[in-house]
């Protein structure tokens, strides 16, 4: 087992761990704010709301990572090149739009509920994986298409073996980027009804209860390491692909 398989079991089983705990962590929240009446958030299980919070971010990051990888793939055809410019300049609208001003124009207009913080997590997220796919595209060396090329293979057969296996270390980075970010931003799903991480945190912060925001903080922050560490160990494999002086892909390529 290797160091990042390692640290990601030690991520998840504190996770698990800490949602099994938190329950039942009275006597040391009494301790470390005592005169509270309320101590402990009970209002939902924290395994339920930790399923709550990986549906939501799992089905806006699903989206933007087909949305994002799309839009990239395309703007790098021949057809297509001329709208990167509007593409590029889109993105860094919809991730200079804060999550919360999404939410507040969406709401009046779609309703409270799951659609609003999709819409905003969707948008927000759309960004590091576009520029990671662009950027991974970019970085194949020239050498490899030519190879491709010399080997009769079509444009659609390189991007399939030769481009996006590349690339893919790099799209994976973004994709990763935009999950991690994502997730601490589905906390605010919560002031629109939907149940997250950030319902503690919300209500703690509406009721000045200082222990139900440390709690919800503490999920969504271990939360966050532990995928960021599963991204790390998905990307192991994929290393394999950028290997110095091309050798790996010219390997690939003669099979």
């Amino acid at each position: 087992m290797s160091r990042t398989q390692r640290a990601l079991s030690f991520c998840l089983l504190a996770l698990l761990g800490l949602a099994y705990w938190l329950p039942r962590a009275e006597p040391v929240f009494a301790v470390l704010f005592p005169g509270r009446d309320r101590l402990i958030y009970r209002q939902d299980t924290f395994v339920d709301l930790l399923v709550a919070h990986l549906w939501i971010v799992g089905v806006s990051s699903g989206l933007a990572a087909l949305a994002g990888v799309g839009v990239a793939l395309a703007v790098r055809r021949a057809w297509g090149r001329a709208f990167r410019p509007l593409l590029e300049t889109l993105l860094a609208i919809s991730q200079a739009l804060p999550p919360v001003a999404v939410l507040a124009v969406a709401t009046p207009l779609i309703g409270f509920g799951p659609l609003p913080a999709l819409i905003a997590l969707f948008l927000y997220g759309l960004l590091p994986i576009a520029q990671g796919t662009l950027a991974g595209l970019d970085s194949v060396p020239a050498s490899a298409r030519e190879v491709a090329c010399g080997l009769g293979m079509t444009p659609a057969q390189i991007l399939r073996h030769v481009e996006l296996p590349l690339a893919s270390p790099v799209i994976l980075a973004g994709i990763r980027t935009s999950v991690t970010i994502n997730i601490g931003t589905a906390a605010l799903a919560s002031t629109v009804g939907v149940k997250t991480l950030g319902l503690p945190i919300i209500i703690g912060l509406s009721g000045f209860n200082t222990p139900y925001v440390v709690q919800g903080a503490l999920m969504v922050g271990l939360l966050a390491l532990t995928v960021d560490q599963a991204f790390a160990v998905l990307a192991q494999p994929l290393r394999r692909w950028r290997e110095p002086d091309g050798q790996e892909t010219l390997s690939a390529l003669t099979l």
